[in-house]
């Protein structure tokens, strides 16, 4: 079942020198429950795809469509950790807003903080709830980074070239490390990565984009031994 369908997507960009198409006319589907990857050069138009996704940046034309309401998490190229906060006080920061905005009751807002604090635990980091990022190596942050957006608990996740700022052989295995925590929370995920083999090594499927303007070149299904 599809759970999100992007149809003739099309973005232009407009400056005094003129005009950029970015996208030039993108369909695709994202099925429930899969890590679908899109691949391509630098440039590509994959970021601002995965931003028309989560709603960041409207298409010239063409439409998103949802087969339900769903809640979002995006995680971005860095951690964004922030420094001045412990590693479990970053986590709960999205929740923290939850509470503010949606004056969330405090038996639920408990049970959220004990969701993380476990998870927290589960994925190797329960000796360091109270380290600061400075202190951790940089696989570490990435799952801190990766348990802060679980945390919230959406239904599709949004991963912006998550492992671009490590080095080749930490990548290698974080990228193990958090496509294990994915597939064990049975998350639906957009991984976006200029790296086919990365992309072929996450993913159950694998959409390759044309140099600017974006265009679907291929698309490949993995199969997972």
């Amino acid at each position: 079942m599809n759970i999100l369908e992007l149809n003739r997507i099309v973005k232009n960009y407009h400056e005094i020198s003129g005009e950029t198409q970015a996208i030039a006319d993108v369909s695709l589907a994202l099925r429930d429950g899969e890590i679908l990857s899109l691949v391509g050069p630098s440039g590509c138009g994959k970021s601002t795809l995965l931003s028309i996704i989560g709603g960041l940046v409207k298409p010239s034309s063409g439409s998103v469509l949802l087969a339900r309401p769903v809640k979002l998490g995006y995680m971005p190229q860095r951690d964004h950790l922030f420094e001045w906060r412990d590693i479990f006080s970053n986590a709960c920061l999205g929740v923290e807003i939850q509470k503010r905005k949606h004056k969330t009751p405090k038996t639920v807002h408990q049970e959220n903080i004990k969701f993380i604090k476990d998870m927290l635990i589960q994925y190797g980091l329960g000796d360091f709830l109270h380290h600061y990022p400075s202190q951790l190596s940089g696989g570490m942050r990435q799952r801190a980074a990766l348990i802060r957006t679980l945390a919230v608990k959406p239904d599709i996740l949004l991963l912006d070239e998550p492992f671009s700022a490590l080095d080749y052989q930490t990548r290698l295995y974080v990228a193990d490390e958090i496509t294990a925590i994915i597939r064990q929370q049975k998350k639906t995920v957009v991984f976006v990565t200029h790296d086919i083999s990365e992309a072929i090594a996450v993913s159950d499927r694998v959409i390759v984009l044309s140099g600017r303007p974006a265009r679907v070149s291929a698309e490949h299904e993995i199969e997972l031994t």
